[in-house]
């Protein structure tokens, strides 16, 4: 099934869209172009397409008008998420690194030997912790709250979507020409975290959230 967001009342602005379900079965749904992604390939993103696709009022999401209500709310717990998949994508790209390191050898020893390589490993493991850690307290005060927890949900995702994309360079700059190549992991790594610092809203949303959080509780 999907939930589409469609306008009932166009003279409410945004108080005039609303929410439905949608399911696959109903006449009319069928999936749209798939699209060739950069990244997270072995899931398929494509377009639904509704044509003469008639949905039954008892499908509303909610109530009539609260379709945005009912999106931020959703977004809110998926970006908790994204966050969890963003330590999954720098854990594995640090395992990989971290692998590499000790078995790679130049001039006589490993690269797990030389202090730049160890600086490196020592902040993505660092990092990752504490985004791991963020994901954690986001997770726990979704489930202990009865509301909305826009504040932790979008530290979260913002964090651990950017500690992702810097671990996974990193991971990539340790296997050096390699990691360029397809037989190794770290180049898929790569292009997988690209996208979790712009699904479910862009860095720049999530600071614009935390912000007007952080601000609405000071007033």
């Amino acid at each position: 099934m999907f939930i589409v967001m469609a306008v009932t009342d166009p003279a409410r602005g945004s108080k005039g869209i609303s929410a439905f379900i949608v399911e696959k079965e109903f006449p009319g749904v069928r999936p749209g172009k798939v699209e060739d992604k950069m990244g997270l390939r072995s899931s398929k993103t494509s377009e639904l397409v509704l044509e003469d696709c008639p949905v039954p009022a008892a499908n509303l999401l909610g109530r009539e008008g609260e379709g945005l209500k009912v999106a931020l709310a959703v977004l809110g717990a998926s970006r908790i998420g994204i966050g969890a998949q963003s330590v999954g994508i720098a854990q594995g790209a640090f395992e990989e690194a971290l692998k590499y390191a000790k078995s790679r050898e130049a001039f006589g020893k490993t690269i797990g030997e030389f202090e730049a390589i160890q600086f490196m490993l020592a902040d993505m493991a660092t990092r990752i912790e504490a985004a791991r850690l963020l994901v954690h307290r986001a997770a726990w005060q979704q489930g202990r709250s009865a509301g909305r927890v826009d504040r932790y949900s979008s530290m979260s995702k913002m964090y651990a979507s950017e500690v992702a994309n810097e671990v996974v360079a990193k991971a990539v700059q340790i296997h050096g020409g390699y990691g360029f190549s397809k037989e190794f992991p770290v180049e898929r790594f790569y292009r997988d975290a690209r996208v979790t610092t712009i699904y479910e809203g862009t860095s720049e949303i999530q600071r614009m959230v935390i912000a007007r959080e952080l601000l609405r509780q000071q007033g």
